[in-house]
């Protein structure tokens, strides 16, 4: 597989999980698009690692690599294809890395809402000050990003992703607990650069959907609409 066929492959896998983008991008300046995508396939490479079903040391060992990849971003010696769009940018990629292994603590329960953002609190701010950087943002939007992980981890772990204080009952009640409190914690327009605000705001138009137990894809007038409003300023 060619480089370039490689980097879209990665950036495609992305896409597919969020067709709104296709639809939303109109508000991101062009010059950013692919890198907006190219960052938001890397973090959704983290959310799998996070996620991951069975035995997780195989993910644990992908983690770590991606950590001396990342190192090698701040020295401008790429080997992933993603590296191609993002290495370029001075970004703080080593701070990044260093940040990573602090995942692995959220795979389990948190004991409440508080413990659970704790756990990523290291993780979100390394994260965000690198999207400043690939965006110029003054500022960043480390609560969203950790609310979009912890969103993420409950689509794709279900009932494991609950805080054990919020469990109780059915499960499909526990989660929609979580999902109402993740939704009371996460504003309609955030912080950060502009393609964090259209992204935070697809996603929290997702986590609602589960709030109200109430799955129907957004229509794209719907989507329109809420990508203007988060990219606006």
């Amino acid at each position: 597989m060619s480089s370039t066929s490689a980097l879209d492959a990665f950036l495609d896998k992305w896409r597919s999980r969020w067709p709104e983008w296709t639809v939303a991008e109109t508000f991101v300046p062009e010059q950013q698009r692919t890198r907006a995508v190219a960052w938001f396939a890397l973090l959704q490479e983290f959310d799998d690692i996070l996620n991951i079903a069975g035995d997780p040391l195989p993910a644990d060992a992908k983690l770590a690599w991606w950590g001396e990849e990342l190192r090698s971003w701040a020295g401008q010696r790429s080997r992933h294809p993603l590296g191609r769009v993002l290495e370029p940018v001075a970004a703080p990629w080593a701070q990044l890395a260093e940040a990573l292994p602090g995942l692995l603590a959220s795979r389990a329960a948190a004991a409440d809402p508080a413990h659970a953002y704790e756990r990523l609190e290291a993780f979100a701010l390394a994260a965000a000050q690198v999207e400043c950087a690939l965006f110029e943002g003054q500022r960043d939007a480390a609560a969203a990003l950790a609310t979009q992980v912890l969103a993420q981890r409950l689509a794709d772990a279900g009932i494991a992703a609950v805080p054990l204080s919020l469990r109780g009952g059915e499960a499909a009640q526990a989660q929609q607990r979580w999902a109402q409190t993740l939704l009371q914690r996460w504003p309609r327009r955030v912080e950060g650069p502009r393609p964090r605000r259209i992204v935070s705001a697809l996603a929290r138009a997702r986590i609602a959907q589960q709030a109200r137990a109430a799955r129907k894809p957004p229509s794209q007038m719907a989507t329109l609409w809420r990508a203007w409003w988060a990219g606006l300023g």
